[in-house]
C-alpha cells in the first residue's frame, strides 16, 4: 500500500479511537436511561459535560423520578438544580416520598425549600411520621420551666410537643426552636394565672389545653399536633422568700434611719458639750474680772475695808452653809480669790 494510504488509516484508527474514547464516558448512561424509559439525549449529556455537572447524578435521579411516576421532573430542571447548588437526590427521595404518603409536594416548592438551606427528606419524613420534641430542650440552662402560682408556690414543669412539618409554611417558618419557646411561655403564663399551686397538680391537663388553644403554631413551619405534660413537681415557696427579702430590706433600712438619727443625736450632744465648755469659760473670765473691779474699787475709795470684809463673810458663810446642805465639793469659789 503507498505510504500516504498507510498515514490516513493511521489518522482515522486514531481518530476513530479517540471518538469512541470521549463517547464511551456517554453511553452507559445513555443506554441505562434508554432502558428505562427516562431517555437523555446524547448532546445533553455533552452539554452537561461541559458545564461541570455531575453526569450520574441527574442521570439516576431522571431514572428514579420516572420509575416513580414523577414525569414533570425533566433532566433540564435536574441539571438548573444542581447547578444552583441544592441536593438534587435528596429532593428526588422527597418528592418520591410524599408521593407515596399522598402528601401534595410539587417540584418547585421542595427545590425552593433545599436551596433555603432546609432537609427537604426530613420534612417529609416528618410530616408523615411526626417527631417528639422536648421542652425545656436538652440543650437549655435550666431543665425544667419554672413557674410561680399566685399562692407563691413555684412548680417546674417538662413537657413533651408533638409536631409534624407544614410544608407550605417550611420556607420562611419559624424553627423549633420558637415552638418550644411559645410553649415555655404558655406554660409560665397557665401556672401563674392559677389561683394555687393545687389546682395545677390536680389537673395538668388544663395546661396542655390552654396552651393548644393558644395557637402556638401561628407562622412557625410545624403544626402542633398535642402538648403532653411529662413531668411536674412542687419547687420551692417563692412567696415566701419573697417577703423574708422585703422584711430583710426593710429591716436594713430602718437600721440605717436609727443609725442616722443616733448620729445626730450624738452631734447635737457634742455641740452642747461644746457650748457649755464655751459658757463655763465666759464665767471664769467674767470671774476673773472680780478682783480687777475690787481693786479698782479700792484705789477710787468705791469700797473700805470693812465693806470687803463683810463680803468675804458672806462668802464664807455661803460656803458653810453649801457644805451642811452637802454641795462641799460643788461649792462657789469666794470672791477675790
Amino acid at each position: 500500500m503507498p505510504p500516504l494510504v498507510i498515514a490516513i488509516l493511521v489518522v482515522a484508527i486514531v481518530v476513530a479511537l479517540i471518538f469512541f474514547v470521549i463517547i464511551g464516558q456517554f453511553i452507559t448512561l445513555y443506554i441505562q436511561a434508554l432502558l428505562s424509559n427516562a431517555k437523555v439525549g446524547m448532546i445533553e449529556l455533552v452539554g452537561m459535560k461541559l458545564r461541570k455537572v455531575d453526569l450520574r447524578t441527574i442521570v439516576l435521579s431522571r431514572i428514579r423520578a420516572v420509575k416513580a411516576g414523577l414525569h414533570d421532573v425533566t433532566t433540564a430542571r435536574l441539571e438548573t438544580h444542581y447547578l444552583a447548588g441544592g441536593a438534587v437526590p435528596r429532593v428526588i427521595s422527597a418528592l418520591i416520598a410524599a408521593k407515596g404518603a399522598k402528601i401534595p409536594l410539587d417540584w418547585d416548592t421542595a427545590t425552593a425549600i433545599d436551596l433555603a438551606g432546609r432537609d427537604i427528606l426530613d420534612a417529609v419524613q416528618t410530616s408523615v411520621n411526626p417527631k417528639v420534641i422536648d421542652c425545656p430542650s436538652p440543650t437549655s440552662p435550666r431543665p425544667t420551666v419554672d413557674a410561680v402560682a399566685q399562692d407563691g408556690i413555684q412548680l417546674r414543669a417538662k413537657a413533651r410537643v408533638t409536631v409534624r412539618t407544614n410544608l407550605k409554611r417550611l420556607v420562611g417558618g419559624a424553627t423549633e426552636e420558637t415552638i418550644i419557646a411559645r410553649v415555655g411561655q404558655g406554660i409560665v403564663s397557665t401556672i401563674g394565672s392559677a389561683l394555687n399551686h393545687k389546682q395545677v397538680l390536680e389537673n395538668p391537663d388544663e395546661i396542655s389545653k390552654k396552651v393548644m388553644e393558644s395557637g402556638l403554631d401561628a407562622g412557625t413551619a410545624f403544626e402542633i399536633l398535642s402538648i403532653d405534660i411529662a413531668d411536674i413537681d412542687v419547687g420551692d415557696n417563692i412567696g415566701a422568700k419573697l417577703q423574708q427579702d422585703q422584711a430583710e430590706a426593710d429591716k436594713k433600712r430602718f437600721q440605717a434611719e436609727a443609725e442616722k438619727r443616733r448620729a445626730l443625736a450624738l452631734a447635737l450632744e457634742q455641740e452642747n458639750r461644746a457650748k457649755i465648755e464655751e459658757n463655763k469659760a465666759l464665767v471664769v473670765l467674767a470671774e476673773a474680772e472680780v478682783p480687777k473691779a475690787i481693786a479698782e474699787a479700792f484705789r477710787n475709795g468705791n469700797l473700805g475695808i470693812m465693806d470687803y470684809y463683810r463680803l468675804r463673810n458672806l462668802q464664807a458663810d455661803t460656803s458653810m452653809r453649801s457644805a451642811i446642805a452637802g454641795e462641799g465639793g460643788n461649792s462657789a469659789p469666794r470672791i477675790g480669790e
